[in-house]
C-alpha cells in the first residue's frame, strides 16, 4: 500500500479504479472514509445528505446495471451512493440555486481523498438512471441520488492512466474573468 505524506500527494495520485480485489474493508478504514464523509463543510452546515453503504451482492449487481450497466462496479465490496435531501438544503447559493449538489460534492471528495490515503479506490459514478436506483435503494422521491462510488482495494491492473491538467495561466485569472 502506497503512504501519502501529505494532501497533494493524495490529490495528485488518486486515480479512478475500474477494478476491484475481493478482499473486504477493514471496519477501521470503513469508519475513517464514512467520517470524512460526515465532516464535510456544507453550506449553513446544514448537512443536506444520506449515504447509503450497500454490501449486498444481487443489490450491487442491479446498481452496475442501472449506472449504464458499468459493471465493474459490482466488483467492489461496497457500494456507495450519496443523496442529498434537497428541502434541507441552502436555497438560494448564488441568488438561483441549491446548495445540494456542491455539498454533496464536497462530502464525497472528502470520502474519496480519505479513501486514497487509506489505500482504497473509488470511482465517481454520475451515469446513472436515479429512478432504478432510487427503486433499488428504496431511496423517497423527494431525495435525489447526486453520486455513486465503488469502495474496495483496487484489483489488478486497475489505475487509469495519468490524465493531463491544464496550467494554471489557463484556468486561473485574476482580478476579472479573462478568457
Amino acid at each position: 500500500m502506497r503512504k501519502y505524506h501529505n494532501i497533494m500527494e493524495i490529490i495528485t495520485h488518486r486515480r479512478s479504479i475500474r477494478s476491484y480485489d475481493s478482499k473486504e474493508i477493514e471496519a477501521e478504514k470503513m469508519d475513517y472514509v464514512l467520517n470524512a464523509f460526515r465532516k464535510a463543510p456544507s453550506a449553513k452546515n446544514l448537512q443536506p445528505w444520506k449515504l447509503i453503504v450497500i454490501k449486498d451482492r444481487h443489490k450491487k449487481n442491479d446498481l452496475a446495471i442501472a449506472c449504464n450497466n458499468q459493471g465493474f462496479i459490482a466488483e467492489a465490496p461496497v457500494l456507495l451512493a450519496a443523496c442529498a435531501k434537497e428541502e434541507e438544503a441552502y436555497g438560494v447559493m448564488g441568488g438561483y440555486m441549491s446548495s445540494y449538489p456542491i455539498d454533496i460534492a464536497i462530502a464525497l471528495e472528502h470520502l474519496i481523498l480519505a479513501a486514497a490515503e487509506q489505500g482504497l479506490g473509488t470511482c465517481w459514478i454520475g451515469a446513472f438512471k436515479e429512478k432504478l436506483v432510487k427503486d433499488i435503494l428504496g431511496v423517497p422521491e423527494n431525495v435525489r441520488i447526486v453520486a455513486l462510488t465503488p469502495l474496495g482495494y483496487p484489483g489488478a491492473g486497475a489505475e487509469t492512466p495519468k490524465r493531463g491538467r491544464k496550467s494554471i495561466s489557463e484556468i486561473v485569472c485574476y482580478e476579472k474573468y479573462c478568457d
